[in-house]
Formats: C-alpha cells, structure tokens, sequence
C-alpha cells in the first residue's frame, strides 16, 4: 500500500512539474545594451564626405533643403540623446537623380555645436547602419 502511495505521488508530482514547465514563457534572447556602431577613417570614405563635413564645419551653406535639420534616431542606432541633439545632411550621390541615401548625422558633441562637436556618423543606407567617422 505504501509503495502504490509513493507510486502515485511521484506521479502526481511529475504531472504537476511537467504541467508548470508547460506554462513557462522562452526566455528572449539577450539584447545589447547599446548600439554596436563601428568607425571608419575618413580616407576610407567617398570624397563627397569630407565635402560636406567641410560645410558642416564651417556652417554651410547646404546644397539641399533638408540638410541641417533634426535627426529624430528613430531607428535608434546612433547612441541615445536627447531630441535635437542629432542633425543630418546630405552625401551627394555622383549620377543620382535625387538625394541618394548617402548621408552624415552630427552629434552636437562636447562643445553643443554640430560644427566643433567632433561627432559625425556616415551611413550609405538610409539610415540602417551606421559608422563613426574617425578624422
């Protein structure tokens, strides 16, 4: 009798921890803390980079009407700050036809100013990626 007991104990006992492990959500998989942003010397980069970093230092003007305005980092790659922290201009593409998807995100940085804040991002997606600019 005490044997058909712990019999059904156990089996009890295993229904119930089997029914519990059931219910248990998957563990996500772990998300970076942060963005993983690479850098890239400016030498690397198409020389209509360094042209408009050239403005950029110097306060324009922009050849396009958008350039200069706030960068919203919607996607959230670039490193989290505050709204208006973040200002984006265009990379002239050779041969486009409109503005192309080339373009540089300047952090206002250290100093509060895009043109002596020494924070430049590059991306040649639209935005899906992007790489710090070293000088």
């Amino acid at each position: 009798m005490m044997a058909l007991l712990r019999t059904l104990a156990a089996i009890v006992s295993l229904t119930l921890g089997l029914a519990a492990c059931a219910r248990e959500e998957p563990v996500p998989p772990a998300r970076p803390v942060g963005p993983t942003i690479g850098d890239v010397a400016l030498a690397e980069l198409p020389p209509e980079v360094g042209q408009t970093l050239a403005l950029i230092r110097q306060g324009g003007p922009f050849p396009y009407r958008k350039d200069g305005t706030v960068f919203g980092n919607r996607e959230r790659l670039l490193p989290s700050q505050p709204r208006g922290y973040y200002f984006e201009y265009t990379v002239p593409t050779p041969a486009s036809r409109d503005r192309g998807a080339r373009r540089i995100v300047a952090g206002k940085g250290v100093t509060g100013n895009v043109a002596t804040g020494g924070e430049y991002y590059y991306t040649d997606d639209h935005y899906r990626s992007f790489r710090r600019i070293r000088p």
